[in-house]
Order: structure tokens, then C-alpha cells, then sequence
């Protein structure tokens, strides 16, 4: 009875123990299942949000790439501006350029503004003393000859003298007349001794005698014509022999003096406007002041300047 009873407890006692062992190993199988399975879960989750990851990544990259391409026409834009803005800095700088050219003409054109008034300035005081003068001279040539008994014509304003051509010539003839000689013995002295008196004698540069025709007969004709009667006048008051005037007035007359033909390019109008034959024919002694001619042209020049 104790043998048996020994046994069985034995058996009991490995029984339960394997049980144990049985039951320790489900619980390992158990813990491994679960572990696996929340590891699978893990993994599952971890890939479902590695998929999301890989949209997301995705849609990030076609952001990506439609931000690149914006800002790729926005690069081109700014470089078009940029090319447009260089363009521009470039004009501005030929503008510059144009702008400085312009300036310096205009102060250049200023400065000579300025010296063209101080000119004109000069050369205005100059003609004022030239009028002056000239007023001057034809007054007392006028006084001079209105004393005489010469008829003779002078010009208030030029002071120019004329006088009938009758008087020295036949009519169409270009000797002088010995009535014209006369005459000339007696207008010389007194016409020198006004022009070459010390008070206007550095006045003068130039006495001219002219001689003027009629309109009747060809141009070329009186034009001749003018020419011989002038030279004639001029000849007869420059002779050696002639005596008109002293040496020393004849010396300053003949530097002075040119005789030229007009034909009948300024004939003598009437009152009706007709041409008055008769006086057109005529020779006239004519003076020239120093520097008048150069005064006359800068005006001139200044008056083109102005407009």
C-alpha cells in the first residue's frame, strides 16, 4: 500500500509539473503571437504612414515643381527687367550725354552771346559816332556849297553831291567840256578842303565819283558811257597839270579816290514816279567813313544771330 502510494504521488507530481511546463510554453506562444501581431500592426501602421509619407512627399515634390517653375518665370521676368532696367540705365546714360553736349553748347552759345552783345555794344557806339560824324560833315559840306554859286545838290542824309552832267559833257560825249573844267577848278578845292580838313580827314576811306546815265539806248552802251565821264572827272581833278588842288590834298585824293560807271541802274524818279531823263544823267561824288562798311556787316551778322 505505502509502495503504491508512493508511486502515484510521483506520478501526480510529474503530471502537474508538465502541466506547468504546457502551460508556461502556451504563455510564451501567447506572449510571441502577441508581440508578432503588435508588431505586425507596428509594421502595418509604420507603412501605412510611410504610404501617406510618399503622397505627401509626392505632392510636396508637384508643389516643388510647380514652385520651381513659378519661380523659374519669375527669374525670367526679373532677368527681362533687368535687361529693360540695364537698357534704360544705358539711354539715360546717352541722355546724360546729350544732356551735358547741350549744356556745354548752350554756354558755349551763351558766352558768345555775351561777346556778340559786348560787339554789337562796341560796334553800335561806333556807328553812333560814324552818324555823328557823317551828320557832322554833310552839314558843313552843305554850308560849304550853299554859299556858292555852283549848282550842286547834297544829300542830307549821305552826303552825297550831285550835279548835271550837262555841265561837264555834251550830251552822249564823255570829254570834258571846258565850262566843265571851270567847274570842277571851283567844286574841288572846296569840296577837298571840307573832307580833308583836320577834323575829318582820318574819317575818310573812300571818295568815290560815279557817273550815272539816262534809261534811253542799251545798258552796255551807257554803261561805257558812265564809266568814260566818270574816269573823265576823276582824271582832269588827279592830273599833274590839272592845279584843282595843292600837292598835299592832291596826294591824299588820289590814295582816296575810285571813279566808277552806274549806266542807268539808279535813274531819278519824278514825283509821278516816272524817270526824270534829265537828271538822271549827272555824276555824283560820294564819301565812305572808316570802319562804316565793317559796321554795317557785324550788324548784320548780329541781326542773323538774334533770329
Amino acid at each position: 500500500m505505502r509502495r503504491r502510494l508512493g508511486r502515484d504521488s510521483e506520478t501526480t507530481y510529474w503530471l502537474s509539473y508538465s502541466d506547468m511546463m504546457a502551460g508556461l510554453l502556451l504563455v510564451f506562444v501567447i506572449i510571441i503571437a502577441v508581440s508578432m501581431l503588435h508588431a505586425k500592426i507596428q509594421y502595418d501602421e509604420k507603412e501605412l504612414e510611410l504610404s501617406g509619407k510618399e503622397e505627401e512627399l509626392l505632392i510636396r515634390s508637384d508643389e516643388l515643381e510647380k514652385e520651381r517653375e513659378v519661380v523659374s518665370k519669375q527669374k525670367a521676368t526679373l532677368d527681362e527687367q533687368q535687361k529693360m532696367l540695364n537698357a534704360q540705365e544705358e539711354a539715360l546714360a546717352e541722355q546724360g550725354e546729350k544732356i551735358a553736349i547741350q549744356e556745354k553748347t548752350l554756354k558755349e552759345q551763351h558766352e558768345l552771346l555775351n561777346k556778340l552783345e559786348a560787339i554789337m555794344s562796341e560796334q553800335q557806339q561806333k556807328l553812333d559816332d560814324i552818324i555823328g560824324v557823317r551828320a557832322e560833315l554833310v552839314e558843313e559840306l552843305r554850308e560849304e556849297f550853299d554859299d556858292s554859286d555852283l549848282k550842286v545838290s547834297v544829300d542830307e542824309t549821305t552826303g552825297a553831291i550831285t550835279f548835271d552832267a550837262s555841265i561837264l559833257f555834251d550830251y552822249n560825249k564823255s570829254v570834258l567840256k571846258e565850262s566843265g573844267k571851270d567847274f570842277l577848278s571851283k567844286f574841288l578845292p572846296r569840296y577837298a578842303d571840307v573832307l580833308l580838313s583836320d577834323k575829318y580827314k582820318d574819317n575818310i576811306s573812300e571818295i568815290l565819283i560815279e557817273g550815272h546815265t539816262d534809261t534811253e539806248g542799251k545798258y552796255l552802251f551807257n554803261l561805257e558811257l558812265s564809266q568814260k565821264r566818270a574816269l573823265a572827272v576823276a582824271s582832269y581833278c588827279l592830273d599833274d597839270n590839272s592845279g584843282v588842288v595843292d600837292d598835299e590834298q592832291l596826294e591824299a585824293l588820289r590814295e582816296l579816290t575810285s571813279a566808277t560807271g552806274k549806266s542807268y541802274s539808279n535813274p531819278v524818279l519824278d514825283e509821278e514816279g516816272e524817270v526824270d531823263m534829265e537828271a538822271s544823267r549827272r555824276v555824283e561824288f560820294l564819301f565812305r567813313l572808316k570802319d562804316e562798311e565793317m559796321v554795317r556787316e557785324m550788324i548784320e551778322i548780329l541781326s542773323d544771330e538774334e533770329e
